[in-house]
């Protein structure tokens, strides 16, 4: 550990499809950031790659730096990686006999498009469901049940429990169990009974129980839930061990925390039996991130855009509030876990890009040349032209200024396979094939963010556009200009912005009860549903070690309109315990939310309003680390102009001449006009023609669009 009076260090790394980045603050105030190529499947070897990137500019080795580090928090893609690329463990289910086909009727019909993308759903008869995580002979019915009040009807029949996990594990050869019984979220006892029997007959297999993961109504989405969560388990559980063992072989002594797609931490031993919970959670951090800069700025209303090397992702913060999903996804799995919403699109620097033989049309994505071999320009032998290798054609990358230089850039085999793959094809130059690709890859997240903002009744013109990841500053000032936002800004962070938004989370967990009760419900019966699970939650951020006045409760409920299947979550304002007039704000609340989603006067209070599952946030507030603010200065910048080179300028309708500029030389307070390029050492930013651009006092780049 540090000694007195020497710096101690909060690490944050965040696995992506492509590249792995980190964050370093210091008891300083300094951050370090640093990134290198994610390396699957051993992929804590690009962890610690991405450490020492971040250390070796500070003058420590990796050593140093983790003897000094206080805290590691950590956000991988390994559980989504394990359903995409099916790559989880063999998988068994035991459920109620008779409801052996729930995973694969799914929820009837929607079950063949739900996941697909849109040109697919336009031909739904040649759709089908996804093949189920755990195959239907690896399916067992155990005679067993309980009633919708929780009540045993058929007591569980523990010598064909037996019977069903020899089988499984002995002929099937699976080596996880997931267990989902009808109403078992109301009464555990039959899946805590098998799960007693599945440690003494097979202590090696993994097991999953649904009342554990998922104690909510809705038997596909919960069964699904369990699945998953035993599919990827025990992938998740090897990995976090196998991390942790190799930073304490570096010298780390602390804590592990990892980030859930809720946007909340938590410690790496409960993470790893809660696999399900990390789909998706570094965008979910780069949510977090999004409004944490956007709290710092003054900025409520933010569309939160984050482009890598495999995807572009938005999500949407309005009023400084984060939007959650309604019905989670994980590939073409639903599944039941609170997660930030975020959209995406397979558009990042490494989406391939092709063209269909039969019509002639060129595609960007959804397929990714991934971190191994990655785009041609990366010299490890890519042979599939990708975005980032459009990017160098049309004079946004620099090939000696690529991650400051560690990597050269190969622009004649880029050029060379582009032409042949798909500028021949179309019938065109090189350069004008290149310009098309990138107005497709623009226009296809133009088209995503108005889908999760116009259509749902938003305005991107009220809302500032946040930049983030590798890729997405080449691009972000040019669909901001075309969503008409108030302004763009790529935040100093803004390429391990997922990695900045690790240390802006905070410890959570998440509880809730299942129960039907009318609105008119007394704020009394409502306050003992809440306080036993309150008293649970200070229990355990307590035994984590957080202090009384660090904890933060959040009371939510989710209401319907009576006879209505989907619900509306609704926070509690009115703070705990509720006495009746809070209840009478809580339903003022709801019908509120619920026309800002489904519109004005959607609301019908005259229907019957229903209480169906009462929810709890437990925070532990962490350390939050300040980001240093410098004065503004001079508004010349041109003391960071290294060049000009022909870029893409839009006004030309090609190439023409823009100024290049090193970030590391702007101030705070230097403005430029486009068009231009700043390199950086992490990421690159394009200014397109027409356009503002200064560095405020964060250093972050600030766009604004000038009048037409």
């Amino acid at each position: 550990m540090a000694g007195t009076g020497e710096t101690s260090y909060l690490v944050a790394t965040d696995v992506g499809g492509t590249c792995t980045d980190t964050i370093i603050f210091g008891t300083d105030g300094v951050i370090h950031i640093g990134k290198a190529l994610s390396t699957p499947p051993d992929f804590a070897t690009g962890v610690l790659n991405s450490i020492v990137s971040a250390a070796e500019p500070m003058g420590l080795s990796l050593e140093e730096l983790l003897v000094r580090t206080h805290l590691f928090i950590h956000g991988s893609t390994v559980v989504d990686n394990a359903v995409l690329t099916r790559d989880g463990t063999p998988t068994g289910l035991l459920t109620t006999q008779g409801f052996e086909d729930t995973l694969n009727v799914t929820r009837g019909a929607y079950g063949r498009w739900s996941g697909l993308t849109e040109d697919r759903i336009k031909n739904p008869v040649q759709t089908d469901r996804a093949p189920a995580l755990a195959p239907r002979d690896a399916v067992v019915g155990i005679p067993e049940r309980m009633d919708s009040d929780g009540e045993v009807v058929v007591p569980l029949d523990e010598a064909a429990v037996e019977r069903a996990v020899r089988f499984l594990v002995e002929e099937k050869t699976v080596g996880a169990i997931a267990v989902s019984f009808l109403w078992s979220f109301l009464n555990t006892d039959h899946e805590r009974q098998v799960r007693d029997i599945v440690r003494r007959v097979a202590p090696g297999a993994y097991v999953t129980l649904s009342s554990d993961i998922a104690p909510s109504p809705g038997e596909y989405e919960r069964t699904s839930t369990a699945v998953i969560n035993a599919y990827a388990g025990q992938i998740t559980n090897d990995y976090l061990t196998s991390l942790q063992d190799l930073l304490a072989g570096k010298g780390y002594a602390g804590a592990t925390m990892v980030m859930q797609g809720y946007g909340g931490l938590l410690p790496a031993a409960e993470a790893a039996d809660r696999a399900v919970g990390m789909i998706e959670c570094g965008p979910a951090a780069g949510v977090i991130g999004a409004k944490f800069l956007g709290d710092l700025m003054g900025d409520p209303d933010v569309i939160a855009a984050d482009m890598g090397g495999t995807t572009f992702k938005v999500g949407v913060i309005q009023d400084g509030k984060l939007e959650y999903a309604r019905e989670p996804m994980v590939d073409r799995f639903h599944y039941l876990a609170p997660k930030i919403e975020v959209v995406s699109i397979g558009a990042g620097g490494g989406s391939i890009i092709s063209v269909d033989p039969r019509t002639g049309v060129p595609h960007v994505g959804p397929r990714s040349a991934g971190a191994r071999p990655g785009p041609i320009c990366y010299g490890q032998g890519g042979e599939e032209p990708t975005l980032t290798d459009v990017m160098l054609l049309i004079g946004y990358m620099d090939p000696g200024q690529f991650l400051g230089g560690s990597i050269t850039l190969d622009r004649e085999k880029a050029e060379r396979i582009f032409k042949e793959k798909i500028a021949d094809p179309l019938g065109v130059s090189t350069q004008e094939a290149a310009i098309g690709i990138y107005r497709i890859a623009s226009a296809q997240i133009t088209d995503l963010i108005r889908e999760i903002t116009v259509e749902r009744g938003l305005d991107p013109r009220d809302f500032v556009l946040h930049s983030f990841g590798g890729s997405c500053g080449m691009l972000a000032a040019a669909f901001g200009r075309e969503l008409s936002v108030r302004r763009v800004v790529i935040p100093y962070t803004a390429s391990v912005n997922c990695a900045f938004g690790l240390v802006s989370a905070d410890v959570a967990h998440e509880y809730s009860v299942t129960k039907s009760l009318p609105a008119t419900t007394g704020a009394a019966e409502i306050n003992a549903i809440f306080t036993p699970m309150e008293e649970q939650a200070r229990a355990q951020l307590a035994a984590e070690g957080i202090a009384a006045d660090r904890m933060r409760m959040k009371w939510s409920v989710d209401l319907r309109y009576s006879r209505q299947v989907h619900e509306v979550t609704t926070e509690i304002a009115a703070g705990s315990p509720l006495d009746d007039a809070g209840v009478a704000q809580l339903v003022d609340d709801f019908e509120a939310l619920y026309e800002r989603k489904y519109g004005r006067g959607s609301a019908y209070r005259e229907a019957g309003i229903e209480m169906t599952m009462f929810r709890l946030t437990a925070r532990g507030l962490m350390p939050r680390p300040t980001l240093p603010a410098e004065e503004e200065g001079e508004t010349d910048a041109s003391a960071a102009r290294t060049g000009i080179r022909d870029i893409y300028v839009e006004a030309e309708g090609g190439m023409a001449p823009g100024d290049i500029y090193d970030f590391e030389k702007l101030s705070p307070g230097n403005h430029l006009k486009g068009p231009a390029v700043i390199h950086t050492p992490i990421t690159t930013i394009a200014l397109p023609d027409r356009m503002t651009a200064r560095m405020d006092r964060w250093r972050n780049i600030v766009v604004e669009f000038d009048a037409d």
